[in-house]
């Protein structure tokens, strides 16, 4: 009996070293996942803006790309123009800007095909401006899913059906 004695409060004493050394390897595990989850909710909001002004650099681009293209055509106009030419150019800029700040392919794919009807419009080779509005529909929705990945819009938020 003399030994429990002796030997009971130091593994009581042991085992409260045991359980601190848990419970503080516990609370820095949750302390580092949490970090973690800081530092991905930083870098998609990161991502989201630098995502964001590509969008709308293109897109105000893309709009004085479309009135220059149809405005022309509306006149019959079919010669060079230095100012679209050089608008063209600065969409396919604003366009390699998105190629490099997506993370998902559609929204690289998505570009580049409104940023071709664009340049086919610039070229006299699409009459009609509603052409260009399923490629711009399609490249709208491959931003929004490459900003919020896997979130659904809302109803109505959608022009194309899903």
């Amino acid at each position: 009996m003399g030994s429990w004695g002796t030997l009971g409060p130091a593994l009581l004493s042991l085992a409260g070293v045991v359980l601190g050394a848990g419970g503080s390897l516990f609370g820095q595990y949750l302390v580092s996942r949490a970090s973690t989850r800081q530092v991905e909710v930083q870098e998609a909001a990161e991502h989201r803006a630098e995502l964001k002004n590509a969008v709308l650099k293109f897109l105000a681009i893309a709009s004085q790309v479309e009135k220059a293209a149809f405005a022309r055509s509306g006149s019959g106009d079919s010669l060079a123009d230095p100012v679209l030419d050089q608008l063209v150019d600065d969409l396919w800029l604003a366009h390699a800007e998105i190629d490099l700040a997506a993370r998902s392919e559609p929204l690289r794919g998505a570009a580049y095909r409104y940023a071709a009807r664009l340049g086919e419009a610039a070229r006299g080779a699409i009459a009609e401006v509603s052409a260009l509005r399923g490629p711009q529909v399609q490249f709208f929705d491959a931003a929004y899913d490459d900003m919020w990945p896997g979130q659904r819009r809302a109803a109505g938020e959608s022009v194309t059906p899903r």
